[in-house]
C-alpha cells in the first residue's frame, strides 16, 4: 500500500483543498490483487468508490478501460498470420498519467491521511 500511496503522491495525482458543502467528495478504499509473479506478490490500487456517484451530477460520461475481446482475438490472429512475436509487458500506474477535464473531489484514505490537513479532500 505504501509502494501505491508513494506513486500517487510522486505523480501529483491530487491536491489537497479544504472541503466545502457543494463538493460531493466521493470516499475510496484499497482493493487488493494477488500476482501472478514467481513471488507471489500482492499489488494494491486505491481507487475512489465511483459508484457512490450519479449521472448528470457528479459526471456525464463513463468509460471502460478494457479491451473487448474480439479487438484481442483479431489482433492475436494477424500476429500468427505474419508469424510476428509477442511480447508482454505492464506499465506501472499507467492510470496516473491521465488528465481529468473537471474537478473531482476525493476524501483522503483513512490510514494515509494528512495530519496537518484531515479535513481537506
Amino acid at each position: 500500500m505504501l509502494d501505491e500511496f508513494n506513486a500517487l503522491l510522486r505523480q501529483g495525482t491530487w491536491s489537497l483543498v479544504p472541503s466545502s458543502s457543494h463538493q460531493n467528495a466521493a470516499g475510496c478504499k484499497w482493493v487488493f490483487k494477488n500476482k501472478r509473479c514467481f513471488d507471489r506478490s500482492i499489488k494494491a490500487h486505491l481507487i475512489t468508490k465511483g459508484f457512490h456517484q450519479h449521472s448528470g451530477i457528479n459526471y456525464f460520461d463513463t468509460f471502460s478501460p478494457a479491451v473487448k475481446s474480439i479487438t484481442i482475438r483479431t489482433i492475436l490472429s494477424i500476429v500468427v498470420s505474419c508469424g510476428w512475436g509477442i511480447w508482454q509487458l505492464d506499465v506501472k500506474n499507467a492510470f496516473l498519467h491521465g488528465y481529468l477535464s473537471e474537478a473531482m473531489f476525493m476524501q483522503q484514505p483513512s490510514d494515509f491521511a494528512d495530519p496537518l490537513r484531515p479535513t481537506h479532500v
